[in-house]
């Protein structure tokens, strides 16, 4: 009965039933004819038939979904599940998706040996409608992803020009919800699919790519505790889809130098682009898509009829605004490109064949490219900035120009970090600098600097990193940017310490920039704070004339007290300084026949306050007690690193067992005995398990920290020790009772 129909999903049940009965269901129902006129779809789209009749119908169809559609993408963003779309509904309930499928996959599913050929408009509206079913309709989008014969079908219409915008539309939306990751491999002809798409196609297929080569959990990295991915890394020791993928795309000729010129190809300014950045407030609220952006710039070029219509449409009643959108919509048309091509090399450059990745962009010049639009596009003066900041790869509705510029940044950090190309970033002025740096210190120049392909770097008055602190200068003290700017400029620094870096960066004011942020601007976000204590310790580590500064700088004790309040109100945001300090408090001390090392170390407020034995040991103490094993993160690991730093150094000057045993004092004064020294004990154990299987992490660990990989081995093997009679051994210092050593916490 026609009444069970509401419980029945079955794409062809409409096609059995008598006419009569559909129209006289149809009247109480309020189906508005949708499965009459999707039974003369069917009827009309059989084999062999005419299919201009089924093209007609078609529209008919569509223009009762697409009102339906458009209320979605412009009414205030509400999800499928708030709204309720009666036609879209009906539609799919009487299989018309399932239809309309079966439609566009027929020539391919033929036997013929003369394939029948579509209309490319008929195309288009299966495929728009397709995609109105699935932002309207609960369900729909999951179904289509988990057809994999029609999603990589949907790849072949992509060779279409005049398909392609609804194809990759449509594909973006499935992908999206797709519960396993798609195999590019499997993509028919995938090398001349790239090679056959214009520039625009490319960077609109990047959108679709960013899916297919990140990780699932990515976006919350930070987040997920260290034993949960190691447990994971375990289970899938081979390369992940999204490993894969990221290998063929590179096997693909010519792909990553288009990305590189899609990347730093020019915009031309035009007049009227003045008021585009109130342009982007009034559009980004929901032009989320550039493929969406696309269709209205198809739209804005057609006659001035069509003009009239999409303009009434979509509510662009004031007349100057819709005079200059065609205008403003190619420079944001560019930004909302880049920013898709960024994130793909972005990506590339994070994954395993990073090295592979970083020699042809350097051969492409994408860093000097990306220098000569840094005015004129990526850092405009207007930008508005006060915006929260954004996960490393979190979805947010922030406007496109904010999207390019965190991307912009992720790409310069992902390209400078632990990396010899990184001085591609200077120009050959600045690098000349950096020679007579080490000249005038009387140090050799460093291998990388001196292997840098000069005709690669950047080129103009500045380089990229010297625009880049400029601009970061600039910045409100909480503003968005600021945690990507530090990220961007500490990853130059990162790796084996390098003094000329350090002074570069020095002469042009950054340590006084930092400290201003740190204590005088009033910043409040942690973000921001973490990251410039990050960088801090990276410009300040081993070098004295770095804490002669920052002594100019800090120059009362209520600044000190400031400072200080600071790094304590988190240490999990400033234990990198932290480690910093120590680690050149111990270096400095074994210079004393240097006597500028002995001035500053006599008149220093930072380097005194950490010579005090007491206030290592509160900063030891509360670094082992901020975590443990089954909270440790990306994070927060740094903590038990610093701890151990700490550790290691008082083992070097034979004062170990003197710490281990103010650890278990500071136990019975706070009476709970045992507890932090048996979570130490456990935070260790999980220590060799994850760093002694990782080369990577290791070589970061002994470059930050000077001290060799195999003595934070040694040191932990000795604290670990199961000998109780051992002064250097945990267990010596946990009483009987408390000893909770047996209990393999790991394996929970």
């Amino acid at each position: 009965p026609l009444s069970h129909i509401s419980c029945i999903h079955h794409s062809f049940v409409v096609f059995q039933l008598p006419e009569a009965l559909l129209q006289e269901r149809d009247k109480r129902a309020k189906w508005h004819g949708i499965p009459e006129l999707l039974q003369k779809l069917h009827e009309s789209s059989h084999p062999n038939s005419d299919l201009s009749h089924t093209h007609s119908v078609l529209k008919e169809l569509s223009s009762l979904l697409s009102m339906e559609a458009m209320s979605f993408v412009t009414e205030d963003r509400k999800s499928a599940q708030e709204s309720t779309f009666p036609n879209t509904y009906t539609f799919d309930l009487f299989g018309g998706v399932d239809l309309l499928v079966e439609i566009l996959m027929r020539p391919t599913l033929t036997m013929q040996k003369k394939k029948p050929q579509m209309n490319d408009d008929l195309v288009k509206d299966c495929l728009s409608v397709l995609y109105n079913c699935c932002i309207c309709t609960e369900g729909v989008t999951k179904s289509l992803a988990a057809r994999d014969d029609f999603v990589l079908f949907l790849f072949t219409l992509m060779t279409n020009k005049k398909t392609f915008l609804q194809t990759a539309t449509l594909i973006e939306d499935i992908l999206g919800v797709k519960k396993d990751m798609i195999q590019l491999e499997g993509i028919p002809n995938l090398s001349g699919l790239v090679q056959s798409f214009d520039q625009q196609q490319l960077a609109n297929f990047c959108r679709i790519l960013s899916v297919t080569i990140s990780e699932p959990d990515v976006r919350n990295d930070d987040k997920h505790t260290l034993l949960a991915k190691n447990a994971q890394q375990k289970r899938n020791a081979s390369p992940s889809r999204a490993e894969v993928n990221q290998v063929t795309l590179l096997n693909i000729p010519g792909f990553i130098e288009r990305l590189c010129k899609l990347a730093t190809r020019k915009v031309s300014e035009a007049t009227g682009a003045s008021n585009f950045l109130q342009e982007l407030e009034d559009w980004y609220t929901w032009l989320d898509n550039a493929l969406v952006l696309d269709a209205l710039m198809q739209m804005a070029t057609e006659e001035a009829e069509h003009k009239t219509s999409w303009t009434s449409r979509f509510s662009m009643a004031t007349s100057p605004l819709r005079h200059r959108l065609p205008q403003s919509m190619k420079i944001v048309h560019e930004i909302m490109y880049k920013v898709e091509v960024l994130y793909v090399l972005c990506v590339l450059l994070m994954g395993r064949q990073r090295n592979q990745v970083h020699k042809m962009l350097a051969e492409f010049r994408l860093i000097p490219g990306l220098n000569n639009l840094f005015d004129k596009l990526i850092w405009r003066k207007y930008t508005s900035s006060d915006h929260v900041v954004h996960g490393q790869n979190e979805n947010c509705d922030c406007s496109p120009e904010i999207s390019f510029k965190i991307q912009f940044l992720r790409l310069l950090q992902s390209f400078s970090d632990h990396h010899e190309n990184k001085y591609l970033l200077l120009n050959s002025q600045e690098l000349n600098e950096l020679s007579a740096i080490s000249l005038k210190a009387n140090i050799p120049e460093v291998e990388a600097l001196v292997n840098t392909d000069r005709s690669l770097v950047c080129d103009g008055k500045k380089g990229l990193l010297t625009r880049l602190l400029a601009v970061m200068k600039r910045e409100p003290p909480d503003s968005s940017f600021r945690f990507w700017q530090a990220r961007a400029v500490e990853s130059f620094l990162r790796g084996a310490t390098s003094y000329a870096d350090q002074m570069f960066l020095l002469k042009r004011g950054l340590l006084e920039h930092i400290l201003f942020c740190i204590i005088d601007s009033g910043c409040k976000s942690r973000d921001v704070l973490q990251s410039y204590f990050d960088l801090l310790g990276e410009l300040m580590k081993f070098n004295i004339d770095a804490f002669k500064r920052f002594n100019k700088y800090v120059s009362t004790d209520d600044k000190f007290q400031t400072f200080m309040t600071q790094i304590n109100s988190s240490l999990v945001d400033s234990n990198m300084l932290v480690r910093c300090i120590v680690l050149s408090l111990d270096r400095f001390e074994s210079q004393t026949e240097d006597v500028k090392v002995v001035e500053v170390l006599s008149e220093c407020c930072l380097l005194s306050y950490m010579a005090r034995v007491e206030n290592r040991l509160s900063f030891l103490f509360r670094l082992v007690n901020v975590i443990n094993v089954q909270t440790l993160t990306q994070e927060n690991v740094s903590c038990l690193n610093t701890s151990l730093v700490v550790l290691m150094l008082a083992r070097r000057r034979g004062k170990l067992p003197f710490y281990l045993n103010t650890l278990r004092e500071k136990e019975y004064a706070e009476k709970y005995p045992g507890c932090l020294l048996n979570n130490f004990h456990n935070l260790l154990r999980f220590w060799q398990r994850h760093y002694l299987n990782k080369d990577k992490d290791s070589t970061c660990l002994e470059n930050s920290s000077c001290i060799p990989f195999d003595y934070w081995k040694e040191t932990v093997s000795v604290l670990l020790g199961s000998d109780r009679t051992s002064l250097c051994a945990i267990a010596s210092y946990i009483d009987e009772p408390f000893m909770e050593l047996d209990r393999d916490l790991l394996e929970d």
